[in-house]
């Protein structure tokens, strides 16, 4: 089957910044795939291609293997976007905010107060039902962003860091839907900063940085070939720590005051470390996307 996206190449420049620098990636129907990066990488620039917010500078872009430069209206009837700024109306309830939406895909009355119902239910919203909005957490607030999403019950649902400020059982919660999602064959395209959602809901997934693709893969294939399956960190490691290291060549990158070793198999460095180097201050943990995240896109603040 042919991609639901495809972007070849694909450049934005604003002035003399390039946002976005070649980037070139597919998404298959049915999986999700994660576009991941620090602040500035280029991945808001990206979604808002997608959608039509921002023209493309150059390179390709396909939805459904449409041109975005010429198809967006039809593209844009086929897609839901959950956007970071909220954008909901302020003076209607929560379940007029879904019927309404739903006008501007021209979906009959009676077909948008039931898939309002429904949404509402699924995402646990119905007790606030005739709730206005004004008065919703924020962590509502994005429950109902997602539902009124897919009020139109698309074909590719493209969430640009809906989870950002939730507390964790609003996390836990929207996991859970996007999960059920997409194992009912959803498409979803996701840009997160939580590492740890994005290896559990994503398929597949790309890190980006400076606009341009620094990996692409499976999260737990792409951290056990790069990190490898475990992670020794050593706090405030002296001289006999680093000779150690090196005379058994390990790998390992220096964080502050601690060394993080990459390790494939790390039992037996870790039981011999300990025994005749340093007996405090060392931890073996399996290792996560996050490692492999900030090794790539380096561990400095970003604007």
């Amino acid at each position: 089957m042919p991609p639901v996206i495809r972007s070849e190449n694909l450049e934005k420049s604003f002035g003399e910044l390039q946002a976005v620098a070649g980037v070139s990636f597919a998404v298959q129907p049915g999986e999700c795939f994660g576009l991941l990066g620090p602040n500035g990488a280029g991945k808001t620039t990206t979604i808002r291609m997608l959608y039509g917010y921002s023209p493309i500078g150059a390179g390709t872009l396909e939805v459904f293997g449409l041109d975005v430069r010429g198809h967006i209206r039809e593209i844009k009837q086929r897609i839901g976007i959950c956007q970071q700024e909220d954008s909901l109306d302020p003076d209607l309830s929560v379940r007029d905010n879904l019927i309404g939406y739903a006008r501007y895909f021209a979906v009959p009355r009676k077909v948008a107060v039931q898939r309002a119902d429904e949404l509402l239910q699924f995402f646990a919203l119905e007790k606030k039902a005739a709730t206005n909005i004004r008065t919703l957490s924020g962590g509502l607030k994005r429950r109902l962003m997602l539902a009124r999403a897919l009020v139109n019950d698309p074909e590719l649902l493209i969430l640009d860091e809906p989870t950002t400020g939730l507390d964790p059982q609003s996390r836990q919660l929207l996991w859970e839907r996007l999960a059920a999602l997409k194992a009912r064959g959803l498409t979803v395209l996701l840009t997160t900063h939580y590492m740890e959602e994005a290896a559990r809901l994503c398929d597949r997934l790309v890190i980006v940085d400076h606009g341009k693709v620094l990996i692409e893969g499976r999260p737990q294939q792409l951290v056990e070939r790069e990190i490898g399956s475990n992670v020794l960190e050593i706090a405030e490691p002296d001289q006999a720590v680093h000779d150690f290291l090196r005379q058994r060549g390990a790998r390992y990158e220096e964080a502050g005051e601690r060394l993080l070793v990459h390790l494939d198999n790390g039992d037996e460095l870790f039981l011999q470390l300990t025994r005749e180097v340093r007996r405090e201050g060392c931890t073996l943990r399996p290792a996560t996307l996050e490692d492999l995240f900030l090794k790539l896109t380096g561990r400095e603040l970003r604007e």
